[in-house]
């Protein structure tokens, strides 16, 4: 009977496997990361590289490259296991913060990309307006884009105090996590 349990477990956790690989696939990160994310969850015991690339059928490199990406985004910690010689990894389990360090490092990098652009389009727009020979069609339209970059510009203002929100926990203050079991 144990075998048939097994199956059942083994099927159900495949399957969580698969939606969350599918899931983080829809934030830039490879189905195969994904999956390797997935794997390590449901480990009872950090694993070697060699290890994931036996359990998924991958190379060594492909699930070092994993892991290296999964650790950029602090879902999986490097384990100092006494004696090996070789490293091992595990998941973070604290869901809620990996949600906050994916979406954080991803939000905050798109964000200051774009802020930098505004920044240096409205210089140049405000430049443009000060000049002598701009008609008032051409001036009428550097304006409503100056106002357009800065109304953007609020909004990046908003998006950097909700990302700081997450990172400092205060977002816990208006939705409450849940006491995990």
């Amino acid at each position: 009977m144990d075998a048939k349990h097994e199956e059942i477990l083994q099927r159900a956790q495949e399957r969580v496997i698969e939606a969350l690989a599918k899931n983080m696939d829809l934030y830039g990160i490879t189905m195969s990361t994904g999956l390797l994310y997935g794997t390590l969850l449901f480990q009872d015991k950090p694993m070697t590289l060699d290890e994931m690339g036996k359990a998924m059928g991958m190379s060594k490199t492909s699930m070092s490259t994993g892991v290296r990406t999964l650790m950029e985004l602090k879902m999986v910690e490097k384990i100092w296991k006494k004696g090996a010689r070789k490293d091992h990894y595990e998941v973070n389990l604290d869901w809620y913060q990996n949600f906050i360090d994916l979406f954080s490092l991803r939000w905050r990098s798109a964000a200051e990309y774009n802020v930098h652009a505004m920044k240096k389009s409205l210089q140049e727009l405000h430049a443009l307006l000060h000049s002598e020979d701009l008609s008032d069609e051409l001036r009428e339209r550097v304006q409503t884009s100056i106002q357009r970059i800065e109304n953007g510009l609020e909004y990046y203002d908003w998006l950097s105090r909700l990302i700081d929100s997450f990172e400092t926990h205060e977002i816990f203050q208006f939705v409450p996590k849940k006491p995990m079991s």
